[in-house]
């Protein structure tokens, strides 16, 4: 049950502004699980990694059968740029935590793009030049604390994209560096899946119905309101920071 428990945190909070690795490790110290909390925290990723996968099934499709190449291009840039960036900045700033201030940061930021963009004519970033700044924040994301869906979502905000291609695009994004990460850790801890299975599982179901309500919520509301809501959450993202 402790397990099924935190495959629903992570299910719930992969796709918003919050650490949700730092939920889970979090929780899974307080269960006194015998399993280091941080590997299981990124262990959950592989389920949210797959409601990704599946959710998406049409654009990965796309982009495997190089029917998508625009999009191709874009997660080419950004997986990269994430990777170069990221790897030696994990071993730069171990130990180092400043996801709280970060994330305020982030919030001012979203707060301020919900008021510029309620103009009706305001220049908007290029297409590569969002792959650039996109690609950069999700390596920078790798700071603890510091939630990569925030990084994004706050990048991507700068583009012509509606909410929901946004969302999109955010997660789409954490795919190719899930997926690398998660395989480093399997060759690390072989033994996960033995133990975690129920969270994982739970996680996968769980973060695909949010997932899908999440973009259904996304695709209902102007821009300038969600930027402004995403905003909130990287504050309270920032709060929990300090108090956990």
């Amino acid at each position: 049950m402790k397990y099924v428990l935190l495959g629903i945190f992570q299910g719930v909070f992969e796709w918003l502004p919050i650490s949700s690795e730092g939920i889970v490790a979090l929780f899974s110290e307080i269960f006194e699980l015998k399993i280091n909390s941080i590997d299981i925290a990124l262990f959950l990723h592989l389920g949210t990694l797959l409601a990704v996968l599946v959710y998406f099934r049409k654009e990965w499709k796309e982009i495997i059968l190089l029917k998508n190449k625009k999009l191709l291009y874009f997660l080419f840039i950004t997986t990269t740029l994430s990777l170069a960036i990221g790897f030696p900045l994990y071993h730069i700033i171990t130990g180092v935590s400043l996801g709280a201030s970060l994330l305020f940061i982030m919030g001012i930021g979203l707060f301020t793009t919900s008021f510029f963009n309620k103009k009706k004519s305001k220049p908007h970033l290029k297409f590569q030049q969002t792959a650039l700044l996109t690609g950069i924040l999700q390596g920078l994301a790798v700071i603890p604390g510091l939630s990569r869906s925030g990084s994004t979502i706050f990048g991507l905000s700068f583009s012509k994209f509606s909410p929901k291609k946004i969302l999109t695009l955010s997660y789409l994004m954490s795919a190719p560096i899930i997926l690398a990460s998660s395989s480093y850790l399997f060759l690390k801890s072989p033994d996960l899946l033995l133990v975690g299975w129920p969270a994982l599982i739970t996680s996968f179901l769980v973060g695909f119905l949010t997932l899908k309500i999440l973009l259904r919520f996304a695709k209902k509301i102007n821009f300038s309101k969600f930027t402004f809501i995403f905003g909130c959450f990287c504050i309270i993202g920032a709060i929990l920071n300090i108090i956990l």
